[in-house]
């Protein structure tokens, strides 16, 4: 057992639907960490009795019956499709939230990266908030005060240190936050979609440090959409559907039984519902259906090569309401953006009328090489920014399109890679002075 850093035995979490659920103050949190800290190493986390049902309650287990030993250094990836439990899971073993039957201990210290700027003050500067967040973390004042420059210069916030976090982006809230947890000397780190914000830099970096916590054998729990990341850093995999483990091994095997059960593949030109595609978001606008072709009948509409790609879109509001954040995002297999038509990107405001819209989305040039793909759809009001969590609505993969080859009337393999491009190679020249 002293390689063991998790272990979870028949683990589940109730939640009865339109009954407030009472969260603990940071009052409350701090006073039970004080109550617990010796039962951080070694402690468990039990889980009580089922909530009574009242007579027409509607009752959702988000976990159910869930058991999982992690071994110490050991990184592991969690994934499945919105709603499938992960983020529950990782509450109840940061304790964040209790569980309702079965237990889960974890052995070492815990460092937990759940949500953008949990635990931040907006009032407060970014170095209040560094000693504020990295207190509710469970870092020594000493610790924070040594780690401070490193965890500075990697948020790359020292212009902004003294300046209250209400003026930060929500990007620069995420790397601060990032940072303070990831400097945390944790035995145990869980990381719970941190690759889905940011720019591409600060990915970067953020799978760098994950990876340098993971080398020091540490051991990391990985959530996220993003498979590409999961494959490159996590040896095993776990997938959860329904609250429910449905597949745990070696990540490339648990990886391709995700990808062959996300999406339907689609027709051109043919109307898709999108009523039972799992998604997220308030409900106050909704895609409702979806239909995607290209401009060449020849290849029966199917998109092409640097060819044209025609998306329409219904919506339905529930009451008139402005659109900032309308896109269509294509991915790669694993998870990776390729294409983001997204209206924000235009500084454009489109104005819903209360029912049913319709709006059409077309890529000029769909310069992906031939291969399939994965759709996304995301909708969100003006103030709403991408990387804050929240949208009207929010598909990750609505369907699966095939791209084809296309020239003169003909089906042609492009080259090599997902995207295609024109290029020219010159014939060599000689290089005058050559010393060699």
């Amino acid at each position: 057992m002293s390689d063991v850093a998790i272990q979870v035995e028949r683990l589940g979490k109730q939640y009865v639907l339109a009954r407030k659920e009472r969260y603990r103050t940071l009052r409350d949190s701090v006073a039970e960490a004080a109550a617990s800290s010796l039962g951080r190493i070694g402690g468990a986390l039990r889980g009580g009795r089922p909530n009574p049902a009242r007579p027409g309650t509607d009752l959702l287990w988000a976990l159910r019956n869930v058991s999982l030993t992690v071994g110490r250094g050991e990184v592991l990836g969690v994934i499945g499709r919105n709603g499938a439990g992960k983020s529950t899971f990782l509450k109840i073993l940061s304790r964040i939230t209790d569980p309702t039957e079965g237990w889960a201990e974890i052995r070492g210290r815990v460092g937990s990266l759940l949500e953008v700027g949990t635990g931040f003050h907006p009032e407060l500067t970014g170095r209040e908030n560094i000693f504020l967040n990295g207190a509710i973390l469970g870092m020594r004042r000493a610790e924070i005060t040594r780690s401070f420059d490193e965890i500075v210069a990697f948020a790359e916030t020292e212009r902004f240190v003294d300046t209250p976090v209400k003026h930060y982006s929500s990007g620069m809230q995420m790397r601060l936050a990032f940072a303070v947890a990831a400097h945390l000397q944790a035995d145990v780190l869980l990381v719970d979609e941190v690759l889905a914000v940011g720019d591409a830099a600060f990915q970067k970096r953020c799978m760098g440090k994950i990876g340098d916590i993971a080398n020091a054998g540490k051991t990391v729990l990985f959530v996220s959409h993003h498979l590409e990341a999961i494959q490159r850093l996590c040896p095993r995999c776990i997938l959860l559907h329904g609250g429910r483990i449905e597949d745990d091994g070696p990540t490339t095997a648990v990886v391709a039984r995700y990808l062959s059960t996300i999406a339907a593949r689609a027709r051109p030109q043919e109307w898709i519902q999108l009523d039972a595609v799992p998604r997220s978001g308030s409900g106050l606008a909704r895609f409702v259906a979806i239909q995607y072709g290209s401009d060449r009948a020849a290849i029966g509409f199917q998109p092409y090569t640097k060819g044209r790609l025609e998306v329409g879109l219904l919506i339905r509001a529930a009451e008139g309401c402005e659109i900032g954040g309308l896109a269509v995002t294509i991915y790669s297999q694993l998870g990776t953006k390729l294409v983001n038509a997204d209206v924000g990107n235009h500084e454009r405001i489109l104005h819903l009328f209360p029912g049913l819209n319709q709006v059409q989305v077309q890529i000029d040039q769909l310069f992906l090489n031939p291969g399939v793909y994965r759709m996304g759809l995301w909708l969100a009001d003006p103030a709403n920014d991408r990387y804050a969590g929240g949208a009207y609505d929010y598909i990750e993969t609505a369907f699966e399109i095939e791209v084809l080859g296309f020239e003169a009337d003909t089906i042609e393999m492009q080259a090599d890679g997902a995207v295609a491009c024109d290029f020219t190679v010159s014939d060599p020249t000689p290089v005058s002075g050559d010393a060699r």
